[in-house]
């Protein structure tokens, strides 16, 4: 059976796993092009020369270069929360789901470096195009109910000392992105990677009041 393209407006929350072998590896390819050069400077020429393609195959499943922008953003947001979800679910203490989170979150520095450049680069796309704002509204809604889930776990076991388990949530969340922003500035970010993953642990801990 042939396969289909990608519906107008893109995939729907959670769908980036219902993608065809075909399809996988073109928004591989982009994800990976798009990373070395912005979402706005990769063409699709590029990555179908890339993916050893024609161009046409892409816009074939895709139908134009926002929604293949679209899937391959949520495909890579959609694998990340997957991988947290995992880690979190071997983990047993409050202490060792903030653990397992973060290496789940800071687990390769190359793949840290190359996904955070994508991300920041479609949130300046959010900024100027109201389309891309569903895939980054998709992610956030996921990440944040997995923070949320842990802090709560913590709380009900009375490990963790907060008061508004929402608040915490967008804190916990803020805490990691604000850590990566500044490890991304770093000229040796790769041997300072376990450094600020450290650094994240601690700060997660004594904000959820653990001593």
């Amino acid at each position: 059976m042939a396969a289909q393209p990608i519906r107008e407006g893109g995939l729907r929350p959670g769908e980036a796993g219902d993608l065809t072998e075909k399809q996988e590896h073109l928004v591989r390819t982009g994800y990976q092009v798009f990373s070395e050069q912005g979402i706005d400077g990769a063409s699709l020429q590029e990555i179908a020369d890339r993916a050893e393609v024609s161009k046409g195959l892409i816009l074939y499943h895709f139908g134009s270069k926002e929604r293949f922008v679209l899937a391959t953003m949520e495909w890579a947001l959609t694998r990340t929360a997957e991988r947290i979800r995992r880690s979190l679910a071997q983990a047993a203490s409050p202490e060792d789901r903030i653990s397992a989170m973060l290496e789940a979150i800071f687990y390769d520095a190359e793949a840290n470096r190359r996904f955070y450049l994508t991300y920041l680069d479609l949130l300046g796309q959010v900024a100027r195009r109201d389309t891309f704002g569903q895939v980054n509204d998709t992610f956030r809604t996921i990440v944040n109910a997995l923070y949320h889930d842990v802090v709560r776990q913590g709380v009900e076991e009375g490990v963790f000392d907060v008061a508004d388990l929402d608040e915490a949530a967008h804190s916990v969340r803020a805490i990691i992105d604000g850590t990566f922003l500044l490890w991304l500035q770093e000229s040796d970010w790769r041997l300072l990677h376990p450094v600020y993953r450290d650094r994240c642990r601690r700060s997660l801990l004594a904000y959820l009041g653990v001593r």
